[in-house]
């Protein structure tokens, strides 16, 4: 495959380079980096789960034939030695082949059948490659990485990835391998084949679940990226119900209920092959969210889904929201049965405000984390911070994972509170140590920065507003107005507002940072791959990136001309309809 380097631009990210061509030919983003970074930490991770899993089954499985072999050999030395009968050296029983003299014999045989194997490597599926950069950081920076097998359905995508295969030596060359074909169609066909599933699509993964649940092994990891993030936060409700199943309310926590739209998604495709998922990260990040899942078959612990979902009530007025699980179960004898769950929780009318409520989901109810994995990935990502080029990020992002409230699904904001009561807002700490002196749990969330987890009731929390208002008095205001019917109930809690030392996380007695801004300007989404830059897109790239493409299309047309005017022996001129468009081109915003 012969390359002109003077068409392309050599990224470096981590281990891996890649050659981009200056035009826009193949997809990528540079702020994927922070994905990329936190896939890799989690992959890591996974394998060294995975090799824990593995030895404790090896020393299950070896531990009864340990026992036999000893059984067996001291059976053998009995029959070597005279019985009480009188039987002479000369005098044998004939042992049968599968008698316990034939163990006796040679051991070494029965303990190299029963002898722990090394785990295959894990074979990795990469589904949505374009450019290849995340397949190639995966053969190269991760140890004990098996096959990564990168594919996509866009011929220039293949033969960029296959370019920049080669690019990267003969690590990539042995470990990594480009195929130009569907996705869904490769998943189909190798069902429960890879023990890692990548799906980072341009836009919704709906498309690709059902495939890719069936291509991951049992206790195989399932990493997902939704990016259409508008219509998992209620911009498009029906859209967002015909993709994944769920319909998304309008409020602050809007991100996470999208992680947990995706989560209940990703469920309710496994429970038709059987299988379910544990989730062991979830994220929001920059303009998507990520999930990390393992995926195991079981008839019977499938039947727990309905426990792990839930629509939620949020109510039009205030900031009061309710959760109405699917189902439950009771315990009988030894087994356990499962009934519809008992509701409605809320009434017609929301008891603190007197409006309607909106009703959506159902969404993802159980924790989205496992506590003992985002410790385990924080140490190690704090023990490698220079193999990871977006450090900063990722380990921010995992220290406000680590002290959220797990038990707790969705959270509030505390300027919308004060909003709903139009009154100024209390400090964070001084909520938090009201709530905390009230007997509840209190966190922040990895989402929002004024966003906090609590299993307060909204009572409780209302109840902390009025003593607050009764202390801050604020103008008068309509009585049909939310904040003045919640004001003119009188608090049924003692409200104390004196100083908790837990209203500090460690992270913030630290003063860690948590919440950084972007690196540079124009962070975020970037135009799909093969699109011609306009001036429309100056919010995605910058004027200088749109002008400084348009003038190059302005060059590239008049060189065209004056090679066309030649050969047709006219001095012929651009197509009007030509002209006119790259005129409009031209002309920025």
């Amino acid at each position: 495959m012969e390359t002109d380097l003077n068409d392309y631009t050599v990224i470096k990210e981590g281990e891996a380079e890649i050659l981009m061509h200056k035009k826009n030919q193949v997809f990528f983003n540079k702020a994927q980096v922070n994905n990329r970074d936190m896939s890799i930490a989690v992959l890591r991770e996974f394998l060294s789960k995975r090799k824990q899993e593995h030895e404790a089954k090896s020393s299950k499985r070896t531990r009864p034939a340990s026992k036999v072999i000893e059984k067996d050999a001291s059976e053998a030395s009995k029959e070597e030695t005279p019985s009480e009968n009188g039987m002479n050296n000369g005098d044998h029983e004939v042992a049968s082949e599968d008698g316990p003299s034939s163990v006796s014999k040679d051991p070494a045989k029965t303990t190299e059948r029963f002898a722990p194997r090394e785990p295959k490597p894990p074979k990795v599926l990469e589904a949505l490659s374009a450019s290849g950069l995340r397949a190639l950081r995966y053969a190269r920076e991760i140890e004990g990485i098996g096959q990564v097998v990168a594919l996509d359905n866009d011929l220039a995508s293949v033969e960029a990835c296959q370019r920049n295969i080669k690019f990267n030596g003969s690590v990539a060359i042995s470990k990594v391998e480009s195929h130009h074909t569907d996705a869904r169609v490769h998943m189909l066909t190798h069902p429960k084949e890879f023990d890692v599933v990548d799906l980072d699509p341009y836009g919704s993964p709906s498309i690709f679940l059902d495939s890719a649940i069936q291509s991951v092994t049992d206790g195989g990891l399932l990493m997902c990226t939704a990016t259409d993030m508008a219509v998992l936060c209620g911009g498009n409700g029906e859209v967002c119900y015909s993709k994944y199943g769920s319909y998304p309310l309008r409020a602050k926590y809007c991100h996470e209920m999208a992680l947990r739209i995706l989560l209940a998604s990703i469920e309710s495709h496994a429970n038709r092959y059987k299988r379910y998922i544990v989730p062991v990260l979830s994220v929001q990040m920059d303009f998507y969210v990520r999930v990390f899942v393992r995926v195991y078959t079981s008839a019977s612990a499938m039947k727990n889904t309905p426990l792990k979902l839930s629509y939620v009530y949020q109510c039009i007025g205030c900031d009061s929201f309710h959760l109405q699980p699917v189902g439950r179960s009771l315990p009988k004898n030894n087994s356990v049965r499962y009934l519809p769950a008992i509701g409605p929780v809320v009434k017609q009318d929301c008891n603190h405000c007197g409006k309607k409520y909106n009703m959506g989901g159902p969404i993802w109810s159980a924790p989205m984390h496992d506590p003992e994995w985002v410790t385990s990935i924080l140490n190690s990502v704090k023990s490698m911070k220079d193999r990871y080029p977006a450090y900063d990020r990722i380990s921010a992002v995992l220290t406000t994972v680590s002290e959220e409230l797990l038990d707790v699904p969705l959270f509030l904001s505390l300027h919308n509170l004060c909003a709903t009561l139009k009154c100024i807002s209390p400090s964070a700490a001084m909520f938090r140590s009201a709530v905390i002196n009230a007997n509840y749990r209190i966190s922040g969330t990895h989402v929002n920065p004024l966003g906090m987890k609590t299993d307060a009731p909204m009572e409780v929390i209302w109840d902390i507003m009025r003593c607050w208002v009764k202390n801050h008095p604020i103008k008068a205001q309509s009585p049909e107005q939310p904040g003045s019917v919640i004001l003119s109930k009188e608090p049924s809690h003692e409200v104390d507002f004196s100083r908790h030392i837990g209203s500090l996380s460690k992270a913030q007695a630290k003063k860690v940072a948590r919440f950084l801004p972007n690196p540079e300007k124009h962070w975020g989404p970037k135009l799909r791959a093969g699109r011609q830059i306009t001036s429309k897109h100056v919010s995605l790239i910058g004027h200088e990136a749109v002008n400084g493409h348009l003038s190059q299309y302005h060059e590239e047309l008049k060189e065209e001309d004056e090679e066309a005017e030649p050969e047709d022996n006219v001095q012929d001129k651009v197509d009007p309809k030509r002209q006119k468009t790259a005129t409009d081109n031209i002309t920025s915003t």
